[in-house]
């Protein structure tokens, strides 16, 4: 009876996640009920997925990426190197999937091709390509990377902890990267050659619509005692050290200079009227270079409490400060607030010192304060609260410790000096302490979704085991394969699981199928650690539709994509990885 109930909720599961009735959280947390209603499993055990250290390393693991994404360590790395490629679209297309291959074999592969969608784009407007010909290309060669390490993907963690639960040991940092690596290097080659003849060469939509002037803005900036800045010219300094940063005027002792055309260097308690992007300015006030006038705090963005937040304030339509001064506002006069520059659209102020502006319907003003002050002004109706400008802003300056912190926990983790779990959290703690995220960044980093989906899948797993229900599934799989060596039937699961990751999700599919896996290695009285390894791959085998990954749907919208585009290159790319697994696991994990 109890495998039939488990089959039915099995069923369900399925139907869920396929159709998406219901989020992919709550489809987790409907498992969890029915298992424990239907008495299959107790409280305790339904939710025993919690603390399984898969749930625990995945989490970290999202910190610790989120970590790097903010310090631009990988962006740095890939503007650079696209900039080699000039015009050739080979040349272009092989540096840019060499860095996602090297960046996703350790970093969780959503974020580095989040991050590299934006460089392919303005790559392109640059040079003239077509984005169509690189970004499935960046979404593929992320996903092959991501099977050459252990923290590729959070599928590889999972799987490693489960299989150290049903004792047949954890898998090492750097295990998978034997038959990984070259399998990833084929199918990037494959890349190469394929997809500029397959993919179709489509007009980038989004080059008509740049424009590098909208998202300046103008603040006042003073130069404070012993300021680097002290002594050199505003022009020649700025061009070399800021790009982004435009100096308008300089004025010092009552006299207005105009850099550029009258030779003027910088002394401490001048003032500089600049117009400049967001990063160069949040970067000039962490660098204590320069402070804003008036305020005595310098912006540090740590893992203090109550840490500072960068906003826009955007002035509504029936704001009671229309007409005002800047400096006659209650904002304005706020110790806790700091008022960094202001922002016109497509208009031009007239005024030539920041709190002079008289405020009009859309200005925007970028403000840093104390994340507790946020909740009062978003209570006024004075101004709409736009957070998301603060996800824009790069912390170059702990780009040395994000790289410290990730390298220490790749070392400690390869070298076997603590497991994977210690050291994803010890790393992501370090990203917090040295300020390369702030708190509320990291609780935004873990997705909830995709750890309450692991943790509802892992008590799945343990009732298909606690009834017996695997050993059914893996007797009636064996029974099509009866006859086969352990290296078809081995083949058979990866394509099996291929297919299913196509559908759901990569993390379920390999929850679920694991415990087939191992229950049919044992059925052919084989080792179940190739058929372990076989569900990694088949896992991330993901390739032949826009919904097998959220990075071939990430890219679908932005390339101008249709279905049959990922068909025609997606497919050949999954029968090599199956058939791959198929020959080569078994030749480093015998049955």
């Amino acid at each position: 009876m109890d495998i039939w109930i488990i089959s039915a909720i099995l069923l369900l599961t399925l139907f869920l996640l396929v159709t998406e009735k219901i989020s992919v959280d709550l489809t987790a947390v409907c498992i969890m009920v029915l298992l424990v209603v239907t008495k299959i499993l107790a409280p305790k055990e339904a939710v025993q997925g919690f603390a399984n250290p898969a749930v625990i390393t995945v989490g970290a693991m999202f910190i610790v990426s989120k970590g790097m994404m903010r310090t631009g360590g990988v962006e740095f790395i890939g503007r650079r190197i696209v900039r080699v490629a000039r015009a050739n679209l080979n040349m272009a297309l092989a540096l840019i999937l060499f860095t996602v291959a090297v960046a996703s074999a350790f970093i969780n592969n959503t974020p580095v091709v989040i991050l590299f969608i934006p460089v392919v784009m303005s790559m392109c407007c640059d040079l003239g390509l077509s984005p169509s010909r690189f970004l499935i290309p960046v979404s593929y060669a992320s996903i092959l990377a991501g099977t050459c390490t252990l923290i590729g993907t959070s599928t590889n963690i999972i799987i490693s902890d489960l299989s150290n639960d049903y004792g047949y040991g954890a898998i090492s940092m750097f295990e998978l990267g034997i038959i990984g690596a070259p399998i990833a290097v084929v199918g990037i080659l494959f890349l190469l050659v394929a997809a500029p003849r397959i993919l179709p060469d489509l007009a980038n939509p989004i080059c008509q619509l740049q424009d590098s002037e909208h998202r300046k803005y103008l603040a006042e900036l003073k130069i404070s005692k012993g300021s680097k800045l002290i002594g050199n010219d505003p022009a020649s300094f700025f061009e070399e050290k800021y790009a982004g940063i435009d100096v308008v005027e300089l004025v010092s002792d009552s006299h207005i200079y105009r850099p550029g055309r009258d030779h003027v260097t910088m002394s401490a308690g001048d003032t500089l009227l600049v117009k400049g992007s967001l990063n160069d300015l949040v970067a000039i006030l962490q660098a204590e270079q320069a402070e804003l006038p008036g305020s005595e705090a310098g912006l540090t963005m740590g893992a203090q409490k109550d840490a500072p937040i960068v906003v826009e304030l955007i002035i509504s339509p029936n704001s009671s400060l229309l007409g005002r001064r800047l400096s006659n506002t209650e904002l304005a006069k706020d110790p806790s607030v700091n008022i960094i520059a202001v922002k016109r659209t497509n208009l031009h102020m007239s005024e030539k010192q920041i709190h002079d502006v008289r405020l009009k319907v859309g200005d925007i003003l970028l403000i840093w304060c104390p994340d507790s002050k946020l909740e009062s002004i978003r209570s006024q109706m004075d101004y709409i609260v736009i957070e998301d400008v603060y996800e824009e802003i790069v912390h170059k300056r702990k780009a040395a410790w994000s790289i410290i912190n990730f390298a220490g926990m790749v070392v400690t983790a390869a070298t076997g000096m603590a497991d994977i779990m210690t050291c994803a959290l010890t790393a992501a703690f370090l990203m917090i302490i040295t300020g390369c995220i702030q708190m509320r960044d990291a609780y935004r980093a873990l997705q909830g979704d995709v750890l309450l989906l692991i943790a509802g899948t892992i008590a799945l797993g343990a009732a298909m085991e606690k009834t017996g229900a695997s050993q059914l599934y893996a007797e009636a799989f064996l029974s099509l394969f009866s006859s086969f060596s352990p290296t078809i039937v081995l083949g058979a699961m990866i394509a099996f699981t291929s297919v299913s990751t196509q559908i759901l999700s990569n993390n379920a599919t390999a929850v679920l199928l694991l415990p087939i896996a191992i229950s049919t290695a044992l059925g052919i009285g084989v080792d179940p650690k190739p058929f372990i390894i076989g569900i990694c791959f088949g896992a991330s085998a993901c390739f032949a539709t826009p919904m097998g990954y959220q990075t071939n749907l990430m890219v679908f919208g932005p390339g101008g994509y249709s279905f049959k585009d990922f068909l025609r290159l997606g497919i050949p790319l999954n029968i090599f990885v199956i058939v791959a697994g198929m020959f080569l696991i078994p030749m480093f994990w015998k049955f």
